[in-house]
């Protein structure tokens, strides 16, 4: 089953708050996540550079701390949330005005913007989307082991039948691997590569791993 772009955040069996990012591709599969300090960008593998020119939304920022919060998304969408998060506007505006101001992508898909956010503390979280015929944003619910996930296609609203009740990943390394080919993820079609960031007891911890 195909779905796209995913984008998760929940806690680890241990409460720890993470965000995971996974590109799945058929028409730009090669891709990689990058650790650039304390961001992680998707860019074109060396060699495919030139793909840019066919579409301009396939290099982006994924994944931005921001304060005591994660930010993550499928596209230049993470900057904008993660600079509103950084100046004190809540998350679910963040989100709302961050998605409401790009729109969904231009492309000859109409792709989605997907997006989420998690706190430090692991207490809060929110999943949003901006599709062609919609703008949602939900709280989600968070408990130990859960994760919570929106896609681009097929799964492409917030809502907690969305989810994988048993994550296991005990860090950041772990969580790129499970959002490839773990859990309900292994299902899921032509996974490309995995970004990831935990609230660890030393700081941000963050990881990338190709398919």
């Amino acid at each position: 089953m195909y779905i796209g772009r995913i984008v998760a955040v929940g806690l680890t069996s241990n409460k720890k708050a993470m965000a995971l990012y996974r590109v799945s591709s058929r028409s730009f599969p090669n891709r990689e996540a990058v650790i650039c300090g304390d961001k992680v960008s998707v860019v074109p593998r060396a060699g495919f550079e030139a793909d840019l020119g066919k579409n301009p939304y396939i290099a982006y920022n994924c994944l931005r701390p921001a304060g005591g919060f994660l930010a993550v998304s499928n596209g230049s969408h993470t900057d904008p949330i993660a600079e509103k998060l950084a100046s004190g506007v809540p998350p679910r505006d963040a989100l709302t005005m961050s998605l409401l101001a790009l729109d969904f992508e231009h492309d000859s898909l109409d792709t989605p913007r997907i997006a989420g956010v998690i706190n430090a503390d692991g207490g809060e979280a929110w999943l949003g989307i901006v599709r062609r015929d919609a703008l949602l944003v939900r709280k989600m619910t968070l408990r130990p082991g859960l994760l919570f996930y929106i896609a681009t296609y097929e799964h492409c609203y917030p809502c907690e039948c969305f989810a994988d009740e048993n994550f296991t990943a005990a860090n950041a390394a772990n969580g790129c691997g499970h959002i490839i080919s773990g859990g309900v993820f292994e299902q899921f079609d032509n996974p490309v590569t995995a970004a990831c960031a935990m609230f660890g007891d030393a700081g941000i911890e963050f990881a990338v791993r190709n398919a």
